[in-house]
């Protein structure tokens, strides 16, 4: 099975007195880190590789597209300056490009999102060589169609054709990395949440790559989407994500709910069935409670009976004498 694979450019300016560059940027391949940029030093490094990557790309156009990235954020700077508070300590901004190969091998979307204090601003959305814009730039349509017009050409000529082409050779270069696969581990849970109510829990963890398809039946049909809460996709500490999606129901319920995980190293989807009892919980607390009694009450009756014959039999050795 074919996938979808990504490469994704994080760059940050933060114009203050901060341990690290003013100036850096992420590069990474799917959810992998491939290599570093030290805007102060104007060096790359190389992240978690095991092979040599130098000719993956050229290095002098990386350079030139964040010489470029590093002047667009100064100019920002001068205009998101005058609108931040007097005691705010740090203003960062960041882009964000991200360029995707499709499942056929043909150039996806392309995306440059940028955004100050962490909310995005603007967004351009490059894609079957069409551009769409939305942000804030306060200007006249006439020069915002100049504006989109100039970035669609740098997308058409320089971006996207740089980024497809060096995407590409992470891709042969981490080809084991990128391509392993992780089967899911799913699980069914029955919680109790309140004195009325249960949590029942679809989760599915230690998978890899991170894309899953996690949905929660209720007799055959799929909840809600307004009735599930999480669905948030979570790293584990090995590499691996985890997933978990949950329901509050009452305690009368009485209905049969499945977990149903599809993924990239499953051949058929993974399905995991509940049916639940709300009653199940309080008869196995009661069953131990009883059990837990009845040793109790054997133990107690043994140390009763050894210590009256104890006595009985001291009673009869004090008569003899």
């Amino acid at each position: 099975m074919q996938r979808s694979h990504s490469l994704w450019l994080f760059a940050t300016y933060i114009k203050r007195q901060m341990p690290f560059p003013e100036f850096s940027c992420v590069a990474m391949l799917d959810d992998l880190r491939i290599l570093y940029y030290n805007g102060e030093t104007k060096t790359l490094h190389p992240r978690e590789n095991n092979t040599a990557e130098d000719d993956v790309f050229d290095s002098n156009v990386l350079l030139t597209i964040s010489d470029y990235i590093q002047s667009s954020f100064i100019s920002k700077w001068a205009v998101a300056k005058k609108n931040v508070n007097k005691t705010d300590s740090v203003l960062a901004l960041q882009r964000l490009v991200v360029c995707e190969l499709r499942d056929n091998g043909e150039p996806g979307q392309m995306i440059t999102r940028d955004a100050v204090r962490g909310s995005t601003t603007d967004e351009l959305l490059y894609v079957d060589k069409k551009f769409t814009y939305q942000g804030t730039l306060n200007v006249s349509a006439q020069v915002l169609s100049i504006h989109l017009e100039f970035s669609m050409r740098h997308h058409e000529v320089l971006y996207q054709p740089f980024c497809i082409k060096t995407l590409k050779g992470y891709l042969e270069k981490r080809r084991n990395q990128v391509n392993r696969k992780v089967k899911p581990k799913v699980r069914l849970l029955q919680q109790k949440s309140q004195s009325s109510r249960f949590r029942v829990t679809c989760l599915a963890t230690g998978f890899y790559p991170r894309h899953i398809n996690l949905t929660l039946f209720r007799d055959g049909q799929p909840v809600a989407d307004h009735e599930i809460t999480g669905g948030d996709l979570l790293p584990n500490g090995d590499g691996t994500y985890q997933m978990r999606k949950s329901l509050e129901i009452r305690a009368a319920d009485k209905h049969k709910y499945t977990c149903s995980a599809t993924h990239l190293s499953l051949d058929n989807k993974l399905d995991v069935t509940l049916e639940f009892d709300p009653g199940e919980p309080f008869k196995s607390v009661i069953s131990s409670v009883l059990i837990v009694l009845a040793l109790v009450l054997v133990f107690g009756t043994g140390v009763v009976i050894y210590k009256c014959r104890r006595r009985r039999g001291g009673s009869t050795r004090t008569e003899i004498l």
